[in-house]
């Protein structure tokens, strides 16, 4: 095989062709759809006469090509596995095809796939080359109208974006709908849906007083699991309207929910189609944490109508553009629906751990990368999740006014347009008057950058200096990262008094909170009329994508943790503490000598538990421990066992110490009112089950009959799920075995609960896990062809760190084996799936001589550009 070559986006050039109107008929049969597309072609103006048009196609069998109703000569076209190029065209045109294709073998799930019967489209990124000859690139904008013909019975609803402007009966048993979508689109925001589906449908008026029909569209058996999903639409349109002035702009809004799919949810116009498991939600099925998610999802997939449909990029390299800028719209609608400091707290704790681990690792790369081999690749945190951090700090430098005012230039300009990242940035500059020429550096830099803070009080002079030093770590292809404009904000809270104290800085008074705009790669901050010693809080709301250092004591964070008026940072001080005391019992651990308890640490919970909780869901996320992951993002070398040992003994100390406290906590959240997913209700249970859990890791009697009865009373999912997640990894069989027989009987006919029950028994950490993901991998309820399937076992398995990191090296193999399984029917899936064989390097020499061995085996076969990408770049 040919080894697969890298795009550059230095490489850009606009397309020679625009398709301005697409026609397209399919015909629907599981082994061979007939696919006929109209395209109403023009060359570019900037294009030379006599240029080629190229069109992409992939796994595409070729009936008939014609230009103005002249069919082609067989030497007038070449095609090969890549696409089609017709030589000669005329300036403008139109191109009919005729092609044949196979849904029910797609098991890429990319293009016009089946999933349990049903037709359905996955065109992001490069998807619709499976389904016709077409210029496959976001920057070729057309208006579609699309007809549907399927079997009257098999497939009674048949969807397309837009709007449904025809519809008939036909010979022989079949149907057909047309449908029209009046808004310019790339190909990749096509979507089709077809097949026996129930309706949920509920109605939204717009600020402009425009009706819109909603509909969610799920399998006769899941109409119980949609209401809030519905509402949590129509919350996100509403917010929509009032926080970024943006209305819906079609008849109808569809969602459709399918049990085969590689992503979350797509955003395809009017058309969402969404994993079954972003959508549905019942409280006896989904835990808080999946209501959660189904709401951000569903407004993230929403929101994208314009900052990603109406404005989308111009290119994949400005991926970030829509990606980021919604991410954090999605999270600032969470936001203020809910707990602001919680949802904070939630997504600041999931990117340290798993965004920065990205940037430290061999597949680090900038929000705008510079070049790709595979563009599902880069469907990346990085992208993702730090795009939406670099939004974050761009709103926080120029203002909500000024923001509000640059994304409504921005939408207004480029409607109907494919643009780039200058293009949204420049809008921000246009309307706060900024140079932002240095921010854009946080487009095009890798790696994580790092703050070090020193901080001087000066008793004379009533002065506090601080000083903030910043530099970005190499990575790959990336030597000299120059200085960023990094925001900091902060406080200085009077460490006698308690109190926010008001800052004076360069003769301006700035009350209790401020911005602090590091340029340089050195800035000294001195305050004056400083009362008394401030604690400095530093990066309040994480108002950064950095690792901050400074000198605090384990007094210093204690205090923060109490007296801090950011609860961002009451949080991050609890971690900040926790992990001191985690780094030297994992020293203990190495030098096999024994481990003592840090009593601050307790403490310091002691008083969390004895102080009233405005806000009990913060309070849960503070008792909290850091993950081993989060622990091992702070390791030089990661020793797998130390963590483990020195987490589970911390965990078990505070049991102990605290033991009546967490039992009084845990009987004070108790309730037994219907189950609601408010916010009041999600803090009640989030701290009932934290309470449960050191509980649990004392394993006395009184509180394994707390976590029994809590498992036997089904109320909701979240507390059935905590409960028996907390007996399974307990160790004891005799707790373990009757619990997962009862769960697995009582939901062995749910797929999505089922995924649950996969998931927790392979993150247990006893020793026999290994083969029971062996034993579960052919499990009657598992499938190798369903990415939910493969993601609640082998994902979950590969994130259980004691088990996957076995010292044998068998953990790796199962990995690598199936990531060589998986390759041959889905190269996404596979490249996601070994990405924690690729962090090898952070592992002790044994560890790193196995990973990098399955690794290599992983190379020696023939593979896709996905996994032949992360595979490359892991080995170096």
């Amino acid at each position: 095989m040919s080894q697969p070559q890298p795009v550059y986006l230095s490489d850009y050039q606009p397309p020679a062709y625009r398709v301005t109107h697409t026609a397209l008929t399919f015909d629907l049969d599981p082994a061979r759809t007939c696919v006929e597309a109209r395209l109403t072609v023009e060359r570019h103006p900037d294009a030379e006469a006599g240029t080629p048009l190229y069109l992409h196609g992939e796994q595409l069998t070729l009936e008939a090509v014609s230009i103005d109703g002249e069919p082609l000569a067989d030497d007038a076209y070449r095609q090969n596995d890549k696409g089609l190029t017709i030589d000669a065209v005329p300036a403008a045109f139109t191109l009919e095809t005729r092609v044949r294709i196979a849904p029910e073998a797609n098991t890429a799930l990319e293009g016009l796939y089946q999933s349990n019967g049903m037709y359905c489209t996955q065109c992001e990124a490069e998807g619709f080359r499976r389904i016709t000859f077409y210029p496959d690139r976001p920057d070729v904008m057309a208006v579609f109208r699309v007809t549907v013909i399927g079997d009257a019975r098999r497939e009674p609803v048949l969807l397309a974006n837009g709007n449904p402007v025809e519809r008939g009966e036909l010979d022989g048993g079949r149907h057909f709908v047309t449908w029209e979508d009046p808004h310019p689109k790339p190909a990749y925001l096509f979507a089709l849906v077809a097949g026996d589906l129930a309706c949920v449908e509920d109605r939204f008026t717009t600020m402009s007083g425009r009706d819109v029909t909603l509909q969610i569209w799920v399998e006769e058996e899941n109409l119980g699991k949609t209401d809030h999903a519905m509402a949590s639409l129509k919350r996100a349109m509403r917010w929509d309207e009032e926080r970024y002035g943006r209305e819906y702009d079609l008849d109808r809004f569809m969602i459709v929910a399918v049990n085969d799919f590689n992503m979350g949810a797509m955003e395809n116009k009017g058309l969402n189609i969404f994993n079954a498991a972003a959508v549905l939600t019942h409280p006896d099925t989904a835990t808080d944490g999946a209501f959660q998610q189904v709401e951000g999802i569903v407004a993230h997939e929403y929101f994208h109508n314009w900052s990603g449909n109406r404005v989308t990029c111009r290119d994949w390299f400005q991926l970030s553009l829509k990606e980021g800028f919604t991410v954090f719209r999605d999270q600032s609608f969470t936001a203020d629906s809910n707990s602001s400091a919680l949802k904070r707290i939630q997504d600041v704790a999931f990117f340290r751990t798993a965004q920065f681990a990205e940037d430290a690792g061999p597949t680090a790369h900038p929000v705008r990368p510079e070049s790709y081999i595979e563009i599902t690749n880069f469907y990346t945190l990085t992208v993702y999740e730090k795009g939406a951090e670099v939004v974050r700090m761009l709103k926080n430098l120029v203002g909500w006014d000024a923001f509000r005012r640059g994304s409504d230039l921005y939408f207004e300009r480029f409607d109907g347009q494919a643009v780039t990242i200058e293009d949204f940035v420049g809008c921000m500059a246009e309307t706060s008057g900024q140079d932002l020429s240095q921010f854009m550096r946080w487009y095009q830099q890798a790696g994580t950058p790092e703050i070090d803070a020193h901080g001087e009080y000066d008793y004379v002079n009533a002065e506090y200096r601080l000083t903030l030093r910043q530099r970005t770590p190499a990575t790959a292809g990336q030597q000299a990262p120059e200085p960023l404009h990094i925001p900091v904000r902060m406080g200085l809270i009077g460490t006698k008094s308690g109190h926010d104290l008001t800052l004076t800085l360069d003769g301006e008074k700035r009350g209790c909170d401020t911005v602090l705009h590091l340029r340089e790669p050195e800035q000294t901050f001195v305050f004056t009329d400083v009362a008394e010693a401030p604690t400095p809080s530093l990066l309040r709301h994480f108002s950064a994508p950095v690792k901050l250092h400074f000198p605090y004591s384990r007094e210093d964070l204690a205090f923060l943790l109490t007296q801090d008026s950011d609860g961002f940072n009451r949080w991050e001080a609890s971690q900040r503490l926790a992990m001191l005391a985690l780094n030297d019992l994992i020293a203990a651990h190495r030098n096999g000598v024994e481990k003592v308890m840090d009593s601050r640490v307790v403490d310091a919970y002691r008083t969390l538990l004895d102080a009233p909780a405005a806000d009990k869901a913060v309070l849960a996320e503070m008792l909290r421990l850091p993950s081993e992951a989060y622990i091992a993002e702070h390791q030089p070398l990661v020793d797998v066992d130390a963590i483990h040992a020195a987490r589970e003994f911390v965990r078990q100390s505070l049991g102990f110490a605290l033991r009546d406290a967490f039992e009084t906590l845990y009987r004070a959240n108790q309730s037994d009112e219907p189950y609601a997913p408010t916010p009041e209700q999600i803090g009640r249970r989030s701290l009932k089950n934290v309470a449960l859990g050191y509980l649990m890791a004392v394993e006395d009697e009184a509180g394994i009959a707390l976590c029994q009865a809590q498992f036997d009373a089904g109320h909701n999912m979240t507390d059935v799920r905590q409960a028996l997640t907390l007996l399974v990894h307990s160790g004891r069989d005799d707790l373990s075995a009757p619990a997962l027989k009862a769960f697995g009987d009582k939901w062995a006919h749910d797929p999505l609960v089922m995924d649950q029950w996969f998931s927790l028994q392979v993150s247990r950490p006893q020793a026999e896990v290994l083969d029971r993901v062996k034993y579960l991998m052919a499990h009657p309820a598992f499938s190798l062809r369903n990415p939910n399937k493969v993601r609640a076992l082998l994902g979950t398995f590969a994130q259980n760190r004691v088990n996957f990191h076995r010292l044998d090296g068998a953990g790796y193999t199962l990995l690598a084996d199936a990531v060589i399984e998986l390759d041959r029917l889905n190269p996404e899936m596979a490249a996601g799936l070994m990405t924690p064989l690729t962090r090898w390097r952070r592992f002790d020499d044994t560890r790193q001589s196995l990973m990098r061995a399955e690794l290599e085996r992983i190379k020696d076969r023939p593979l896709s550009a996905n996994v032949f990408e992360m595979v490359s770049k892991a080995l170096g």
